[in-house]
Formats: C-alpha cells, sequence, structure tokens
C-alpha cells in the first residue's frame, strides 16, 4: 500500500468520526428544544426525579409528585378519628330534693287521701277516726305505726281542744316527721379514706337495680367523685351491657366478666382495679334473685365475703319495688340476714305507690331509707329526707 492509499483511508475515518459526533450533538439539541430524551437515554419512570442533593437545610429525599404517583406506589392512608361524645352533666342533689317534693305532692297516695280525710272535715267524731285509721293501714304504713300515729293525734286533739283545720294540720306534720323518723342517718357512706368507698347494690329481680346503680353514679359523679361500676350481675346478658351504657354517659368504666362467670371474681376485680386506680368509690351490682332461693342467697353473702378480702363494704343498698307493699318486707328481712343492710333505695315511690311503706321497712329493718326513685329519667333518683316527704304529702292533701 502507498502513501497516498493510506491517507486517504484516514480522512474516510476522520469524516465517519466527525458525523457521528455531529448526529449526537444533533439529538440532544433536539431534545432541549421538544422535551423528547435523546436517543441513548433510558426514561425514567413518570412522576419520579432524581434524589435531590442535600442543600444542609435537611436530610436529602427522593422527590415523589403524588398526582402522578406509580400504580404500585400505595399513598399512606389517613384514618378518620371520630369525636369523643359529649359527657353528661347530672343533676345537682339540691334540684333533685325539689323535684322529689313537686312528685309525691303530684301523687295520689292512699297515705295523702288518708290525711285529706281527716283535716278535711269540720268535725272529727268516733267514725272519722276509725276510717282515716282504716285508710292509714292499707296505704302500708302498718298496724303498729298506724295505731301509735292515731292514739297520739287524738290525744292532743282532745287535750288542747284543737278543731281548727290549720293547727290540725301542723300537729299532723310533727306527728309524721316523728313517725318517719329525721333522726336517722340518711348520707351515704361513700367517702375514700385510704382505699376506695365499696358499695354493693342487691334486690330481687325486677326492682330496678340494675338501672338504679347507673342513676347512682350519676349522683356520686354529680358530687365530683371517681367512680368505678362492677358488673357482678353475669346471669343476664343485657346487664352488663346495660351498666356500660349508663357509665360511658358520664365517663365513669365498667369492669365486666364473660357471661356466666362467676359472680364473686367479677366483684373481686372491679374492687382490685378501683384500688390500683384510686377512684374515690366503686359501685358493684350483684344479679336480682328471689329471696325464697337459698343457694342464691348464701351465693350474694360469698360476693360480699370475697369483696371484703381486699376493701371493706360501706355500703350495701338494697333496691325495693315502693308498689310492692308487705312482700318488699319479706324481701328485706331475708336479704338483711345475708348481707346486713346498711340502707334501702325505694323506686318507683311516685304514681301508684302507697307510701306508708317507707315507715314500715325502716321499723322492721332498723335502717334508714337513703335513696328514692321518681321516675323514669336518668337524675330521677334522689336523697330522700323526711321533712320533704311528709310535706309533700300535706301539700297533696291540702
Amino acid at each position: 500500500m502507498d502513501a497516498t492509499t493510506l491517507w486517504l483511508i484516514v480522512g474516510v475515518i476522520l469524516l465517519l468520526v466527525v458525523g457521528l459526533v455531529g448526529f449526537v450533538a444533533l439529538g440532544r439539541r433536539r431534545a432541549l428544544r421538544t422535551g423528547e430524551p435523546p436517543p441513548s437515554v433510558e426514561r425514567a419512570p413518570r412522576g419520579w426525579e432524581k434524589p435531590a442533593e442535600d442543600s444542609g437545610d435537611g436530610p436529602s429525599a427522593t422527590q415523589v409528585d403524588v398526582r402522578a404517583t406509580p400504580p404500585d406506589v400505595a399513598l399512606p392512608e389517613v384514618e378518620l378519628v371520630p369525636e369523643a361524645p359529649e359527657l353528661e352533666r347530672p343533676e345537682a342533689p339540691e334540684s333533685r330534693l325539689m323535684r322529689l317534693r313537686r312528685r309525691l305532692a303530684g301523687s295520689n297516695s292512699a297515705l295523702s287521701r288518708g290525711l285529706l280525710l281527716l283535716i278535711s272535715r269540720d268535725r272529727i267524731d268516733e267514725d272519722t277516726w276509725e276510717e282515716f285509721e282504716a285508710t292509714l293501714i292499707t296505704s302500708d304504713l302498718g298496724v303498729a305505726p298506724t295505731t301509735e300515729l292515731v292514739e297520739s293525734l287524738r290525744n292532743k286533739l282532745r287535750v288542747e281542744g284543737i278543731s281548727e283545720p290549720g293547727q290540725a294540720k301542723a300537729i299532723l306534720r310533727a306527728e309524721l316527721i316523728k313517725l318517719v323518723d329525721p333522726t336517722m342517718d340518711r348520707s351515704l357512706n361513700a367517702d375514700r379514706a385510704e382505699q376506695p368507698a365499696v358499695v354493693m347494690v342487691v334486690g330481687v329481680n325486677g326492682t330496678g337495680k340494675t338501672t338504679t346503680v347507673g342513676k347512682l353514679a350519676r349522683v356520686f359523679v354529680a358530687e365530683d367523685k371517681d367512680v368505678l361500676l362492677g358488673a357482678a350481675d353475669t346471669f343476664r346478658a343485657a346487664a352488663a351491657d346495660q351498666l356500660e351504657t349508663w357509665g360511658s354517659r358520664v365517663g365513669v368504666p365498667t369492669v365486666r366478666g364473660a357471661e356466666g362467670a362467676d359472680p364473686a371474681s367479677v366483684a373481686f376485680e372491679a374492687v382490685r382495679a378501683g384500688i390500683e386506680q384510686e377512684v374515690d368509690v366503686v359501685l358493684i351490682d350483684t344479679a336480682g334473685r328471689l329471696h325464697t332461693k337459698v343457694g342464691l342467697m348464701d351465693e350474694l353473702g360469698k360476693v360480699k365475703r370475697v369483696i371484703e378480702r381486699q376493701a371493706p363494704v360501706g355500703e350495701v343498698l338494697l333496691v325495693l319495688d315502693a308498689t310492692t307493699g308487705q312482700n318488699g318486707l319479706t324481701q328485706a328481712r331475708i336479704f338483711a340476714e345475708v348481707v346486713d343492710v346498711t340502707g334501702i333505695v325505694l323506686t318507683k315511690l311516685d304514681g301508684s305507690a302507697k307510701g306508708g311503706i317507707v315507715v314500715q321497712v325502716q321499723r322492721e329493718l332498723g335502717v334508714p331509707v337513703k335513696l328514692v326513685g321518681l321516675g323514669e329519667g336518668a337524675d330521677d333518683l334522689a336523697p330522700f329526707d323526711a321533712e320533704v316527704f311528709v310535706d309533700a304529702l300535706l301539700e297533696q292533701a291540702a
């Protein structure tokens, strides 16, 4: 090969190299003008950019365009937390007492009708006294209290020579208050000492016991006490749910067990939780039971004994239906023998209740009526007051 041929070959190679470089440069300029990628660049997935360089203001990170996120990339879900329901504020005990008087005054009980019979007569003769005595006995006042009241009234009216209805009413008021006994301590032993105060609520089926526990929790919350509920009624499927619903309305927690669990174990756990959480009051709801069922009554005694391994039971409240009359007294006596009842809660005292049960149950058990149920409302549970009770009856009789 001569020198001329060699230089010709070198020239051709140079021309090819220059042409290739020009082609690549042209492609890059076209990409800058049109946005198309150059021929030798693989296109990145849409919506992603390369990691940003660290500017010193914060950690570098891969930037994601959410509007163009690849289908295989899941965005974090945002959980919407519902607002907590607003807690109810229970009615104060003072206004409950006022409502107690209005409710009782609006009832048409046998006791108030008997009082009306006496003070509305222009002349009180022997027939009036006999009729008055019979009406009081039918009001569930009982034979002994009725005889005591009638004899005291007859002596005072005769000795003092009173025949004017207004004066007779004043004497009648004083004698009735004495009969109801305002000296009884009707306060609830629900003040925390070193441990929470424990209150057991007992009663037969159908007296409104679980509802009473829920309403009693509201009474304590109105007094700014921290309360915990124990659902030891494990036989009735809906009892724990019902109690939990009452508590949730005022921010009170409920300790519950499985359906059919040992009631004593649930009560034990409730008291233990109350001690750990340093609450003021632990309220224990127990299963309703017939007073004639010896096994169930013995179980009730067991619940109380198990609780007292951790803390004393300061109150045992017996819930009685005020409309049951003499049958309620039989129930009360047997419950008192088993669990040492410290107070009575009379439900349904308004309406069809005869009223005299208040005096008789206190006489029979030697324990006071501490609370009375006035109706179906959430705050229709009021502390019992002897003077308010008597004044309401006399208002009805006026």
